[in-house]
């Protein structure tokens, strides 16, 4: 076997240094790739702690929220059944008053007839009674006595006395 001329070798030594720079020059991409992959992950991971952190504190503050609502929730019913109790003690009391409150209105209306009428018999009261000695003629069986005319021999009615009760 012949020796190659040394312009193959040449060329053969040129050929191999172009292929070596040219890997290495790809090894250097690569690492520099690598190396921004890595940091990229690094930067994605933390950034995924950071979110999960982040959407467990608000699930967090979401069952708070809800707790806190719930809590208000169970206040507000009680509120409520509390003050339909005292609608419903109240409807009753009114219920009961009703009846009342219309015999009032009643005696209201009524008021000024009698008022009348016991001024009336305030005023025959203090009259008084006649004396006996003051009767008039004809005694007991004189048209004005307290006799309807039908008992001419039962027992005689007293005079008149007024009087109230009120």
């Amino acid at each position: 076997m012949s020796a190659p001329p040394p312009l193959q070798i040449r060329e053969a030594n040129a050929h191999l240094a172009a292929v070596h720079r040219r890997a290495a020059e790809l090894e250097a991409r690569l690492e520099a790739a690598e190396c921004m992959v890595r940091a990229q992950a690094e930067r994605l991971a933390r950034h995924d702690q950071q979110l999960s952190a982040a959407l467990d504190e608000l699930g967090r503050a979401k069952d708070r929220e809800i707790a806190a609502l719930r809590e208000q929730l169970l206040t507000s019913e009680a509120a409520v059944q509390s003050l339909q109790a005292a609608v419903r003690q109240r409807d009753k009391l009114i219920g009961q008053l009703q009846p009342r409150a219309e015999l009032l209105q009643d005696l209201c209306r009524r008021r000024p007839p009698l008022a009348g009428l016991l001024a009336t018999l305030a005023e025959a009261e203090s009259l008084g009674p006649l004396p006996a000695s003051d009767l008039l003629p004809g005694g007991p069986s004189s048209p004005l006595a307290n006799s309807t005319g039908e008992e001419e021999g039962s027992d005689q009615l007293e005079p008149a006395v007024f009087g109230t009760t009120v």
